[in-house]
């Protein structure tokens, strides 16, 4: 495994080139404002009708169509959501794709999966922070950063590793680090991750949890704290030194509780399901799904968003988050802004 830094990076090979992000939402904004912080030539690239055009020129951006963004670019990063990269691209982007040109993503779905199929000729990278855009851009202004992943899909002009190295480094994921690999690694990791660990995987564990201390008679309030609120204080643990930091945070009963009842929720069923789903991701049966379930108006994804808003839990964490104000403060997620 490769790893790079600051100093491995030379910021002059993305120096003098016109930069287009397309697209100001979670990774976008993060993208656009650290590297205008960093002192290079961006633009951002939205729609007509985008919510997003006032908080970008608000920021003090510069603000054109997608497909005049993408004329005006000499690289072009695509940070709109998965499901419609395509449609933007075949539309907006590829008819100003001319040779030597890069093209940029911050995920790799599309290029893996070949719903994007770019002209040989021209360059294609990606810069992947591992976390989400407002922590991307928060630790960019504290003088921290974000890990970010790299990988080359093609490169005629010999130099994309450089210019890739160099869009790392100048978001901040060179402060911490810069990691290669490839399209195939990052895509598929990074959809097993969210599907069976940390968002579909702990969501649910989450709503079990609730709904089996609130069905055992427990008031939901208690069920809330326990289940859902100090969910944040094992993770903290965790994220800041590994399973056996957390371990020896808590306390010996919580500890052996963990080790002897944790295998008993997550087992061998859980693990086969586990296996089914990495076999979905690798086939691209997920995204041909994901993809057909977008083109047919969201149907099922309008119907399950609108379901888990309504779920108790949530109603039960309004009520209680009004007892703690502090937790408004410092947010990462500001929606008037990004």
């Amino acid at each position: 495994m490769k790893v790079y830094y600051d100093r491995d990076a030379d910021l002059k090979a993305l120096r003098g080139k016109k930069i287009a992000v397309i697209g100001f939402g979670s990774q976008g904004h993060a993208h656009a404002l650290n590297l205008r912080d960093s002192g290079f030539d961006v633009r951002v690239g939205l729609s007509k009708g985008s919510t997003s055009r006032d908080k970008a020129i608000k920021q003090g951006l510069a603000v054109f169509d997608t497909a005049e963004a993408a004329r005006q670019a000499d690289v072009i990063m695509m940070l709109v959501p998965d499901e419609m990269a395509s449609e933007i691209y075949e539309k907006e982007i590829a008819p100003h794709l001319t040779k030597d040109k890069y093209l940029a993503f911050g995920h790799g779905f599309n290029i893996h999966f070949k719903f994007v199929k770019p002209p040989k000729d021209v360059n294609v990278f990606m810069i992947a922070p591992k976390g989400p855009g407002h922590l991307v851009r928060s630790e960019y202004t504290k003088g921290r950063g974000v890990p970010c992943l790299l990988a080359v899909e093609q490169d005629p002009s010999g130099d994309t590793r450089q210019v890739g190295l160099a869009w790392g480094s100048a978001i901040g994921g060179g402060r911490a680090a810069i990691i290669e690999t490839t399209y195939k690694e990052e895509t598929e990791t990074d959809l097993f991750g969210e599907q069976s660990v940390l968002c579909g995987g702990l969501t649910e564990l989450i709503r079990a949890g609730f709904e089996t201390l609130v069905e055992a008679g427990y008031a939901p309030e208690m069920a809330y704290f326990e289940c859902v609120h100090e969910v944040k204080l094992i993770v903290d643990l965790i994220y800041e030194g590994g399973i056996s930091n957390m371990r020896y945070s808590i306390s010996n009963t919580a500890e052996y509780g963990d080790m002897t009842r944790g295998k008993k929720v997550v087992g061998p069923e859980s693990r086969a399901a586990m296996k089914q789903i990495l076999a979905d991701i690798q086939s691209g049966k997920f995204a041909n799904e994901w993809i057909g379930e977008y083109r047919a108006g969201l149907p099922n994804f309008k119907r399950m968003r609108k379901e888990g808003e309504a779920h108790p839990l949530e109603e039960v964490g309004r009520k209680l988050r009004a007892f703690m104000p502090w937790l408004a403060s410092d947010r990462l997620v500001d929606k008037s802004r990004n």
